[in-house]
C-alpha cells in the first residue's frame, strides 16, 4: 500500500449551534488505530462535561479500519454520517470526534444527521485536505558516539524524528514507507553496522 492517499494537513476545528445545541467539530490526522483512539480519549477528556461525544475514523491498515459510535445519541443519526462524510471526501488516516452539548430541543434524526455531517464537513474544511504517502515509523538505538551522524543523516532527508539522550541515543523515526529501506541501510552503513533498528 505506497500509493498515496488524501487526509487532513493538521487539526481542524468547526463550532456553531442548532437550536440552542452547540456542536464542535474536531479532527485530526493520525497513523494508526490507536493514534485515532487516543484522540477520541483525549477529546472525551477535555470535553467530559458534553452530553454527546461522536467519534469516527478511517485509518489505513489491512484492510482499511472504519469505526463509528453513535454515543447515546439515536441509532445511525451522528456516529454514521460522520463517517459518511470521511468516506464521501476520500480522506484517510483521519479521525473526528463531534461534541455537542444538548440546547434543550430536540432535532430529530433529520436534524442530528445535519448537524453532525456539518460539524465533520467544516472541521475537515478547516484542517484542510493534502496527498499523504504511508508512513512507517521505526527506532534507532545508538551509543553517543554515533549519534552525531544518525541525527546528522534524519535531518538531512527531512525526516520526523524524536531523540531521546539516556545512557544511550533513541531516535523514533517516522519516514515515508517508500523511504524506509533506504533510510535504514544509510544509518546502517554510516555506524558500521552499530545501530540498533527496531520496528
Amino acid at each position: 500500500m505506497t500509493e498515496t492517499f488524501q487526509t487532513v494537513a493538521g487539526p481542524g476545528e468547526a463550532r456553531f449551534e442548532v437550536r440552542g445545541s452547540e456542536f464542535i467539530g474536531h479532527v485530526r490526522p493520525v497513523d494508526t488505530v490507536a493514534d485515532a483512539e487516543a484522540f477520541i480519549q483525549s477529546v472525551e477528556t477535555e470535553y467530559d462535561d458534553a452530553t454527546h461525544n461522536v467519534p469516527a475514523y478511517r485509518v489505513r491498515a489491512d484492510p482499511l479500519r472504519e469505526w463509528s459510535s453513535d454515543d447515546g445519541e439515536p441509532t445511525s443519526s451522528a456516529g454514521k454520517p460522520a463517517l459518511n462524510v470521511l468516506a464521501q471526501r476520500e480522506i484517510e488516516n483521519v479521525v473526528a470526534v463531534v461534541t455537542r452539548y444538548y440546547g434543550g430541543t430536540n432535532l430529530g434524526v433529520g436534524g442530528l444527521v445535519r448537524a453532525y455531517s456539518r460539524a465533520v464537513k467544516e472541521a475537515v474544511d478547516d484542517a484542510g485536505v493534502v496527498e499523504e504517502r504511508p508512513h512507517e515509523r521505526f527506532g534507532i538505538t545508538v551509543d553517543y558516539d554515533d549519534s552525531g551522524s544518525v541525527r546528522g543523516i534524519l535531518e538531512s532527508e527531512g525526516v520526523e524524528f524524536d531523540a531521546d539522550y539516556e545512557a544511550r541515543v533513541s531516535f523514533d523515526v517516522r519516514v515515508a514507507v517508500d523511504d524506509g529501506e533506504a533510510l535504514r541501510d544509510r544509518i546502517r552503513s554510516a555506524t558500521s553496522g552499530r545501530a540498533e533498528l527496531s520496528e
